[in-house]
């Protein structure tokens, strides 16, 4: 299945600067590893050591959290977007 990532600045060095690239898969976890096969590295910048989502980014799968669903086991749809947004903290 093919679906849309869309891709943050901060990570656009590891995609030759595009914002949106395509990737294969039906969950989270299938997505992230075509993602690395693809643009090798980019995965490590959205999962830690443990293979979890990293504290301060975001996915969401089309418009929900998948922190809020599935996690990594999200299902995706064919023709999905899947969307990597790095949090932002301040005060």
């Amino acid at each position: 299945m093919s679906v849309s990532v869309r891709v943050p600045t901060i990570l656009r060095p590891y995609t030759q600067g595009a914002s949106e690239v395509s990737a294969e898969g039906g969950t989270l976890t299938e997505v992230l590893d075509s993602l690395d096969t693809s643009y090798p590295g980019i995965k490590g910048r959205v999962l830690d050591e443990s293979g979890e989502l990293r504290r301060f980014v975001n996915v969401y799968v089309d418009d929900d959290d998948v922190r809020f669903a599935e996690g990594l086991q999200t299902a995706i749809k064919d023709g999905g977007q899947v969307s990597i947004i790095p949090a932002v903290a301040g005060g």
